[in-house]
């Protein structure tokens, strides 16, 4: 079992990680349908939170469904990331997660997310304050350091759990390379294996198959996986690696149908919370994935990406099923 705070969840859970204009209320739900353990809001900004920006508060929606739910929040000035703890209190979370590890140049200007990776102090002293300044767990997301030159990860973590942080996931890139090159997660299992460490630590990047999911429990010893863009239009991702857990075998991939009706429960739930414009723009992102393998998709992709209209796209996943009943979709990662 792993408990962050008083929450229990299972072996090894898998969490849906924090992504911008992607880990909204819809597209939780559908992943806490598929096996996600615990999921994630969009990354809130404490100035934004603070002046009452409408999109701020609106990301602050959880739902009984989702739970357990962490809310994200990000920034760097002490004052405004505790007055950030008592508004996100009232939409009563199970997690506080802090962001350091965005690693967007807007934010880490502003010595936010990833910035914060500068001055390591700072990072502590942050945390510090924020634990004292709620009863709900305070949790840490971060990268493994600024740049190459100066990771210091393993130091970090044990600081953060001494002033109260009560499970940190590490994304196994520096600031510097932002999404580049292949997740490094060596450095994470040195933090699991600091034989002062007691709280939870979860790996992120690069858990874009079970069998990588499988190699992050198994070989480096993690305490879970945070997965991000490999759930990005499949939520089913999150039951195939149970599945592969306990079988050792590949989950069947959904079927066109299955795919179409899924897509067509996130864009009606996407427009139900959001209003039909940002509804179907903001789930755009989703559809590449959500028919993945299908040969000669472009004509219908475009239909879906291009259309301000919720009946044209809706129309477009009817094509698709009828055009592509019969296929089926290859194991493809």
């Amino acid at each position: 079992m792993v408990k962050i705070g008083n929450i229990e969840l299972p072996d090894f859970p898998l969490l849906l990680a924090p992504m911008e204009d992607v880990s909204d209320p819809p597209f939780r739900a559908l992943c806490k349908e598929n096996g996600a353990d615990v999921v994630y809001t969009e990354f809130i900004s404490s100035e934004g939170l603070i002046r009452d920006a409408a999109k701020s508060i609106m990301k602050l929606d959880i739902y009984e469904k989702e739970r357990p739910v962490g809310i994200q929040i990000f920034g760097a000035n002490l004052e405004s990331m505790l007055q950030t703890i008592e508004i996100v209190e009232k939409s009563n979370p199970d997690i506080i997660d802090i962001n350091f590890g965005c690693p967007v140049k807007k934010v880490v200007s502003k010595g936010a997310g990833a910035g914060i990776l500068k001055d390591i102090d700072l990072m502590v002293s942050l945390t510090e304050a924020m634990v004292k300044h709620t009863n709900l767990p305070i949790t840490v997301k971060t990268r493994l350091g600024w740049d190459h030159d100066s990771i210091r990860i393993v130091e970090v973590a044990e600081r953060l759990q001494d002033v109260g942080c009560a499970a940190i996931s590490i994304h196994g890139r520096t600031r510097a390379q932002m999404y580049k090159g292949n997740a490094d997660w060596k450095p994470i299992a040195a933090v699991k294996n600091n034989q002062r460490m007691h709280i939870p630590v979860f790996g992120n990047g690069d858990v874009t198959t079970p069998e990588k999911a499988m190699e992050m429990r198994d070989k480096y010893g993690l305490d879970g996986a945070m997965i991000g863009r490999a759930s990005i239009g499949y939520p089913w991702f999150f039951n195939e690696v149970k599945h592969f857990f306990e079988t050792g075998e590949h989950l069947e991939k959904p079927t066109i149908a299955q795919r179409t009706e899924m897509a067509r429960r996130h864009l009606q739930m996407a427009i139900d919370w959001k209003g039909e414009h940002l509804g179907v723009v903001e789930t755009r992102r989703h559809y590449t994935n959500y028919f993945k393998g299908i040969p000669h998709f472009k004509e219908y992709r475009t239909k879906m990406v291009t259309s301000d209209d919720a009946k044209d796209v809706f129309a477009a996943f009817d094509e698709v099923e009828k055009m592509f009943e019969n296929m089926i979709i290859p194991q493809i990662y």
